[in-house]
């Protein structure tokens, strides 16, 4: 008999086991999330969200989901979220996948997997309603931040 059929499925590399308590890799996967959206934001993603899959997933930690309007900017914004994570001390990823079509590119760091939609295929497969019941990370965008004050009177 195959004992490894009788086990249960392992967790992700740095992913604590179902039901036991996340350790301070969280805190990183967390950071990781924020900067990766960060960098979809500054590129002019669009509605993009952190979801927590963790409880749900034994294979990862977070998904971030964000689009974008046409091809050549779903590129933009994934080659952006490598460059800006491989600089910020976070490697490369273990996969890249979509690179081809350009309507659902997957980067996978393991425990953050990125989704970079095309507006109309991520209206198609609409994973946020598949994944509705887990919580959603707070981030800031950068752009909100470094924009310049428009009140009105700064502009009178």
């Amino acid at each position: 008999m195959n004992d490894d059929l009788d086990r249960p499925p392992q967790p992700a590399p740095g992913r604590p086991a179902l039901g036991q308590p996340a350790t301070g890799d969280d805190a990183t996967s967390r950071d990781r999330a924020r900067l990766v959206a960060a960098a979809a934001d500054e590129k002019k993603g669009i509605d993009t969200v952190i979801l927590d899959v963790g409880d749900v997933l034994a294979i990862c930690e977070l998904f971030v989901v964000t689009s974008a309007p046409n091809t050549r900017l779903v590129r933009t914004i994934a080659e952006e979220i490598e460059v800006r994570l491989r600089e910020a001390g976070g490697g490369s990823p273990l996969r890249v996948e979509g690179l081809r079509d350009l309507q659902w590119v997957l980067v996978d760091y393991g425990d953050v997997v990125v989704h970079v939609f095309h507006e109309e295929t991520r209206r198609f497969y609409d994973i946020e309603r598949l994944y509705r019941d887990v919580p959603r990370v707070e981030w800031e965008p950068l752009t909100s931040a470094l924009a310049p004050d428009r009140s009105p009177d700064r502009l009178a």
